[in-house]
This record gives structure tokens, C-alpha cells and sequence, in this order.
């Protein structure tokens, strides 16, 4: 038995489970967007953070990393500790990764990855889109189990250059927040 999984969000730089392979690619027809509540990693109940999900984008793609298990029991193992980490996402999609961009086959097909819809009865933890000045605000504030919510995105941008990835959403919210970081500091030293 062979499994492959697509990391996006924190399984590009935490992967967490026990692989035989890593690959940098990409995904296409869907973008990296952050609209998903995290209630149980990046904030609580009481103030959820935001997380990545994917959201269908037939012209984009999407950049992150493949892991490749091997056996059954690792397989198990590896479903078993996804399954908790990712139980706020609702979907389980398959796909194609590609690492060449000028090529028109995947390097790897059936490529597992989990997926938090908009659908918000299924997905009580959606959060869909608003303005990125909001979504800042609501990352600088949120902080639960696993940390701050900040700290999640700034790991993420570091592990998209790392990749040598360029994503628009992740930046562009990044550099709102160290604005934000900035107004509060320049605040709090007048004071």
C-alpha cells in the first residue's frame, strides 16, 4: 500500500507522522485561502483563529508538499493522527500533483488532501472570506493550543519561500498583520 498527502497549510513545515518520501509541487484549480476556523489549534470556541483551505479556482494553483507512506501500518498510523489534526476540515479530495510546470502529466495522481468546505453545515467551522484588514485583525488576537494564530501564518509564508512559492494571500495577509503588529507597538510605546 502506497499513500501520498498533500500539505498546504502546516503539514509543509510539520508534517507530523512518519514518511518515505517529501516533494515540493503544486496543484492545480484551487487556490490556498484563509477562511477556515481553527477552534481546536489556532484559537477556541470562545475566539476561533483562521486557517487555509482550498478553494476552487479553475486558472490557480496551488503550491505545497507531498508526502509519500508506505505499508499499512503506517498508512494506519499516519490516517489515524490526520484524521484528529484535521478533523475541522469535512473533505477528503483527490488530486493530481505536478512538480514541472511546463509538463502536462502529474507526477503523482490520487494525492490525498483535506479540505474545509463552505459549506456551513457540514463545516460548522467556516469562516469564508472577508476584508484582509479583518481577517489581520482576527489572526493578531487569535491563540490557542498549538499558539498564536500569527505564529501560523508567518511559518506558512516562511515555508511557501522556502518552496520558492509566491502566494498573493498568504503575503499580502502577512504583511497586513506586521502593519497591524506595528500600529500596536508604536501605540503601546506612546503609553
Amino acid at each position: 500500500m502506497v499513500m501520498w498527502v498533500f500539505g498546504y497549510g502546516s503539514l509543509i513545515w510539520n508534517a507530523g507522522f512518519q514518511y518515505d518520501q517529501k516533494l515540493a509541487g503544486f496543484i492545480k484549480g484551487y487556490r490556498r485561502v484563509f477562511y477556515q476556523g481553527s477552534t481546536d489549534h489556532r484559537g477556541t470556541p470562545a475566539f476561533p483563529g483562521r486557517t487555509v483551505t482550498l478553494e476552487l479556482a479553475p486558472d490557480d494553483l496551488c503550491w505545497g508538499v507531498a508526502y509519500k507512506v508506505n505499508g499499512q501500518e503506517d498508512e494506519n498510523i499516519a490516517l489515524s493522527y490526520l484524521e484528529v489534526r484535521e478533523k475541522q476540515y469535512d473533505q477528503k479530495v483527490y488530486v493530481d500533483l505536478f512538480t514541472d510546470s511546463s509538463s502536462p502529466t502529474p507526477a503523482v495522481s490520487g494525492v490525498m488532501v483535506y479540505v474545509a468546505s463552505p459549506d456551513t453545515k457540514a463545516n460548522t467551522n467556516y469562516l469564508g472570506p472577508a476584508p484582509i484588514e479583518d481577517i489581520a485583525k482576527q489572526i493578531i488576537k487569535a491563540e490557542g493550543p498549538s499558539g498564536r494564530n500569527r505564529d501560523y501564518l508567518f511559518q506558512l509564508e516562511e515555508a511557501l519561500n522556502r518552496l520558492g512559492c509566491f502566494d498573493m494571500h498568504v503575503r499580502d495577509l502577512a504583511n497586513a498583520v506586521r502593519e497591524l503588529l506595528k500600529d500596536i507597538k508604536a501605540e503601546s510605546d506612546i503609553y
